[in-house]
C-alpha cells in the first residue's frame, strides 16, 4: 500500500519532465528550422547557404578538436554569420537568385584585400576600391565587419573602359614590343639567334 500513495506523485514528476523535455525539442526543433530553412531561396542561394553551413561545421570540427584558438573561432563564425546575413539581404533586396562573391572583413584584416586599406569611416554602400571589390556594408555580429563583393571579370572591364583605362589602349605604337601594348593579332619582329655549331 505504500507504493499507491507516492503513485500520484511520482506520476506528477513524470508528466513535468516529459512536458519540459517537450518544450526543449520543440524550440530546438523550431531554431533548427529556422537556420536551415532554405527553401524560400532559389538553388544558387540554397547552394550558398549550404556552403556556409558547411564552413560554420568546419570551424565547430576544428576547435572541437583544439585545432584553433577560442578568438579564432569566435571571429570566423562571426564571419560567417554576417556573410549569411549580407547574402540573404542582397537576395530580398533584389528579387534575383544571385550572390555575387563576397568578402567579410574585420577593421584589422583590411591589409588582406587592399595593399592601401582604405579609411574605415570614408568607406560609403556601392563605392567601388581598387576596382576589384564593391563597398557594400557594414555587417554587426558579434564585431563589425566590412562586406565586400568582389566584381567579376565583366565588371572590372566595364569599369576600367568607362575610366580610359582598357590595356588595349596603353600603346598605339606598333614598333614597341612591350606585351603590355601589343595588341591581340599583332605581332612582335625578334632578331634571330644564332647558335654557334
Amino acid at each position: 500500500m505504500p507504493y499507491l500513495k507516492s503513485l500520484p506523485r511520482l506520476l506528477f514528476a513524470l508528466t513535468i519532465v516529459l512536458g519540459v523535455s517537450a518544450v526543449g525539442v520543440a524550440q530546438r526543433s523550431l531554431g533548427n528550422r529556422s537556420m536551415n530553412d532554405n527553401s524560400n531561396f532559389g538553388p544558387v542561394m540554397q547552394a550558398y547557404l549550404g556552403y556556409l553551413a558547411n564552413e560554420q561545421e568546419v570551424v565547430d570540427d576544428r576547435i572541437s578538436r583544439k585545432e584553433i584558438s577560442a578568438a579564432y573561432y569566435h571571429r570566423n563564425s562571426n564571419r560567417i554569420r554576417a556573410l549569411r546575413t549580407m547574402a540573404i539581404r542582397l537576395v530580398g533586396q533584389s528579387g534575383n537568385d544571385y550572390v555575387p562573391e563576397l568578402e567579410a572583413v574585420a577593421p584589422d584584416e583590411l591589409r588582406t584585400l587592399f595593399e592601401r586599406p582604405p579609411n574605415a569611416g570614408a568607406l560609403h554602400p556601392n563605392a567601388i576600391l581598387a576596382n576589384k571589390f564593391k563597398f557594400l556594408a557594414t555587417v554587426h555580429s558579434g564585431e563589425a565587419f566590412y562586406v565586400f563583393a568582389r566584381l567579376d571579370p565583366y565588371e572590372q572591364a566595364d569599369l576600367m573602359k568607362r575610366e580610359g583605362k582598357t590595356s588595349t589602349a596603353r600603346s598605339d605604337d606598333p614598333s614597341k614590343g612591350t606585351a603590355e601594348g601589343q595588341r591581340v593579332g599583332q605581332t612582335t619582329i625578334r632578331p634571330r639567334r644564332v647558335v654557334p655549331r
